[in-house]
């Protein structure tokens, strides 16, 4: 409660004499040119997040995206794609999952609010690599960003879903642990998106959008740190079976409550 607290003044005060730049949506082959490692998550039955290509067969999302919210059963991997490039209907490759993990710490039926977000971090295996010369891999970047640092986010969304939007610069309203308080524009679908900052001119992922809120009558977004990445590698590089585990798998699919 003390952060809502400060959240809420410092939206009174600061806010109204920062501007954002507005959405941008790639909707030719040069405007998404270099971002084409973002991608669609399609989760069967129409549900959708953002996903992003940090190695050839691995996409970061967010982990609350595993879970079907009618049910708080973690989504089978056989209904799910990655969609690389997502535009216009078209992809510039369509893979399929081998497996998905939510982050150890993340608790998909724990409170609603700022430190559910914290760990709010998946990876997502797919069957087979993603190789191809004009897809460049996002690496991410340790450092967390500073209050009113300027980031940028690129995400697909409900009323856009067809092509990705850019959002160049947005502001950081807030840090408290592994969580970040944004003032990019989200909405549903957007969720795993990456939000970036452009050190001379390179992209890299310092956090992956979580949730809209809103403070007073202000929208915002929460991102989770990608300092919790690491973890997630280490888990999916050790674990064998779905046991005792945040994990889902193509075939005899496990469901398991975080």
């Amino acid at each position: 409660m003390r952060l809502i607290a400060f959240l809420i003044a410092l939206i009174g005060l600061a806010l109204p004499a920062l501007a954002d730049q507005p959405l941008q949506a790639l909707e030719t082959g040069d405007a998404s040119r270099g971002w084409e490692a973002v991608g669609k998550l399609d989760l069967g039955h129409g549900g959708f997040c953002t996903g992003t290509l940090i190695a050839p067969d691995l996409v970061l999302t967010a982990a609350h995206c595993l879970f079907d919210k009618r049910t708080g059963a973690m989504i089978d991997a056989d209904s799910m794609e990655f969609l690389a490039g997502w535009r216009s209907g078209r992809a510039l490759a369509y893979r399929k999952v081998k497996r998905a993990i939510a982050h150890p710490s993340y608790r998909y039926d724990g409170p609603h609010r700022l430190s559910r977000s914290s760990f709010d971090l998946a990876l997502v295996e797919l069957t087979q690599p993603v190789r191809l010369p004009q897809l460049r891999l996002f690496e991410l970047d340790q450092s967390p960003p500073t209050r009113n640092e300027n980031v940028g986010v690129l995400s697909y969304a409900k009323g856009r879903s067809e092509a990705p939007s850019l959002q160049r610069a947005c502001r950081v309203i807030e840090r408290e642990n592994n969580t970040l308080v944004l003032s990019c524009s989200v909405d549903f679908g957007s969720s795993g998106a990456p939000v970036f900052t452009l050190d001379n001119g390179v992209p890299r992922i310092v956090s992956v959008i979580s949730a809209k809120a809103e403070i007073g009558r202000e929208k915002v977004s929460v991102g989770a740190l990608v300092r919790g990445v690491a973890d997630l590698r280490a888990d999916l590089s050790s674990r064998e079976t779905p046991d005792g585990t945040n994990e889902i798998r193509v075939k005899g699919a496990k469901f398991l409550r975080p």
